[in-house]
């Protein structure tokens, strides 16, 4: 089938942009001395993540127990759960860890240690743990600088319910980078931080086996890992017009797209409109601080991919989305041109659609589909 053969609209994976940047990060991580353990939350199907772990030791990076569940099915054995646990779901990941070889969880904070190892003695397992560390994000963690961080990586290190591997952050403010050079600060800070704190615990006599950082942003920007064991990057599979626009890639690196169809043609009032909304692109507003005008995403030729330059995708409804442009260039583009759309956001993006067609050049080759839910 020819990739304008798809009815739309449609989530698409250039396979040969996805082999590319899977192989980039994957060198670039044996370069700079660390293992690579992927985020698979982008993509969530096991396709992606075979070429992902090529070269590595073959463990993944999941934000969701449903994705552990399948990926652990899939024949995944070294996972790492890397959102912290809610207490009533702790029975049901002690449950799937017994299944494979191991399957870590997070923990930031006492009480949930406590609901840990309650399920651990009451099962009878003993449950991988790694403490999150806030390296500045700011949205989950503890603060390296406490005493209570180190208080409580002593209680995990000397629990014998809990097997405790060490620590790890994420530096998700890495997405305010304007660029790649903001983004390496950002990288090293990522890396000073926690390294520091695992320094930190040693001199404590707790032991740390592993430091685990990890941002595409960060990882595709890094210069010195060193302290560092294993980096857990996941969006450069795929890409979108946000990384393009900080740097972390090119719009020719960029491996997933949703196709569209021009339904609608306005050039008196220099519109477009598309069968492509919110739920197929997700409302992602995209890189605002580096281009305030950036749309929900760029349109590029179904084929050759290049930019269809003088449109926007200017606003989305639940399953429209409007193009503005000049009279000339709206008249350009009749009804039932097949257009692509490089989402703001492609883990957003691609989680909306229940398979992907996966393309070759112009030519479809397959279909993948992900796992949903929680």
């Amino acid at each position: 089938m020819h990739i304008e053969e798809l009815p739309t609209p449609c989530a698409v994976v250039d396979l040969d942009r996805l082999e590319r940047n899977c192989e980039r990060m994957s060198e670039r991580m044996r370069s700079l001395g660390v293992r690579l353990r992927p985020h698979v939350k982008t993509h969530k199907c096991a396709e992606a993540a075979r070429l992902q772990v090529r070269g590595h030791f073959g463990g993944v990076t999941v934000s969701t127990l449903a994705e552990a569940r399948a990926f652990a099915a899939a024949g995944f054995a070294d996972i790492t759960y890397a959102v912290p646990i809610a207490p009533a779901r702790i029975a049901e990941a002690a449950a799937l860890a017994r299944g494979i070889e191991r399957l870590a969880l997070l923990v930031d904070h006492e009480a949930v240690a406590g609901e840990l190892e309650a399920c651990a003695a009451a099962q009878g397992v003993r449950l991988a743990v790694l403490l999150k560390v806030d390296c500045g994000y700011h949205r989950a963690g503890v603060d390296p600088t406490s005493e209570t961080a180190l208080a409580l990586a002593a209680r995990l290190s000397r629990s014998p319910y809990l097997d405790f591997r060490g620590v790890l952050t994420h530096a998700g403010h890495a997405y305010r980078a304007r660029d790649a050079a903001a983004a390496t600060v950002i990288a090293a800070q990522e890396r000073d931080v926690t390294v520091a704190f695992a320094e930190r615990a040693r001199a404590a006599g707790i032991e740390i086996a592993e430091v685990s950082v990890g941002s595409t942003p960060t990882m595709c920007a890094a210069a010195d890992l060193t302290g560092v064991t294993e980096a857990r990057a996941g969006n450069y599979a795929f890409f979108d017009a946000f990384q393009a626009a900080i740097g972390s890639c090119t719009l020719a690196d960029v491996a997933f797209f949703v196709l569209a169809t021009v339904i609608g043609s306005y050039p008196a009032r220099g519109e477009l409109l598309l069968d492509a909304g919110a739920l197929a692109l997700s409302k992602d507003e995209g890189p605002r601080h580096v281009d305030p005008e950036c749309g929900y995403g760029l349109l590029v030729h179904a084929v050759s991919r290049r930019p269809r330059r003088g449109l926007k995708l200017a606003a989305l409804t639940q399953e429209h989305g409007q193009v503005r442009g000049a009279a000339e260039t709206v008249a350009a583009q009749p009804i039932g041109t097949k257009v692509l759309v490089v989402p703001n956001h492609s883990c957003l993006a691609a989680a909306l659609h229940e398979r992907y067609a996966v393309v070759r050049g112009d030519t479809v080759i397959g279909e993948w589909r992900p796992v949903r839910g929680w």
